[in-house]
């Protein structure tokens, strides 16, 4: 099976009307916060805002991967929040895993939209710097919504996926994408090594990483997904306020750099 699938004759397009507000009331203090939004499933959702941040803010939203839960996805840019003045989102799965990696959007969609839409009316961000992030499913569901969400989120980073599989593609969002090359689960031959050539043949800006490692996050991979993301144009090809560091624009992925795993 191809890691890049498309399936435009369905109606599951799990597109997200959510969008960015010029202005937003009620923002929470910093550190953890508890979505609130469980809706009955005892699954729900973490909000970290950093101790200093611009307004507006860039805002990444976080995906676990199967079996985890929110805590796993604010924890793989946890670190560098604080830093980067990122306000994070990490929803749960409304099951052990995302809706579109067990078949078709649904549930996790529309969980999504409301953890999006709760942040929005309170937190100020800015519009040219949404991403949409993962690891392992978490990373193939973020492919495969933010592929299809490209007016929403201008980056996706995708950390060791499966595949991408978008029902419908909007946008040229910039993707980042690492994947180790001692990776078992997902072995790197059949994922990523054919994932990014088709993503590139479709012409999206791709960046992509290889590292010596197995399934994992090194902590070093993480840092530079940050200030990919931070550094990089928005898609009026103006760079944020305050951005720094060198932006990853259609970089190749070079020999197998060290990492552990994080």
């Amino acid at each position: 099976m191809s890691p890049y699938q498309e399936r435009p004759g369905q109606d599951d397009s799990g597109r997200l009307r959510a969008r960015p507000r010029p202005r937003a009331v009620r923002a929470l203090p910093p550190g953890r916060h508890r979505l609130g939004l469980g809706l009955g499933h005892g699954r729900d959702g973490l909000l970290y805002v950093p101790a200093e941040r611009e307004e507006p803010s860039p805002l990444v939203v976080l995906l676990h991967g199967a079996g985890g839960a929110a805590e796993a996805g604010i924890e793989l840019l946890r670190e560098h929040a604080d830093e980067h003045g990122l306000l994070l989102l990490a929803p749960d799965a409304r099951r052990a895993t995302w809706d579109r990696v067990r078949g078709t959007f649904g549930p996790d969609v529309a969980f999504v939209q409301r953890a999006l839409q709760q942040l929005l009316a309170r937190h100020p961000v800015d519009p040219r710097r949404v991403a949409l992030g993962g690891f392992s499913d978490g990373a193939s569901y973020a492919l495969s919504l933010g592929l299809g969400n490209g007016d929403l989120f201008t980056h996706l980073i995708a950390l060791s996926p499966g595949f991408a599989a978008p029902p419908v593609r909007v946008g040229r969002p910039r993707i980042f994408v690492s994947h180790g090359v001692e990776d078992e689960v997902l072995p790197i031959d059949r994922c990523s090594r054919r994932l990014v050539p088709m993503l590139r043949e479709e012409g999206y800006d791709v960046r992509y990483e290889e590292f010596a490692d197995g399934h994992a996050v090194p902590p070093w991979l993480a840092a530079e997904a940050v200030r990919w993301f931070a550094a990089a144009d928005g898609p009026d090809g103006t760079a944020p306020a305050g951005a720094g560091g060198a932006g990853g624009h259609g970089a190749s992925g070079g020999p197998p750099r060290p990492g552990k795993q994080g």
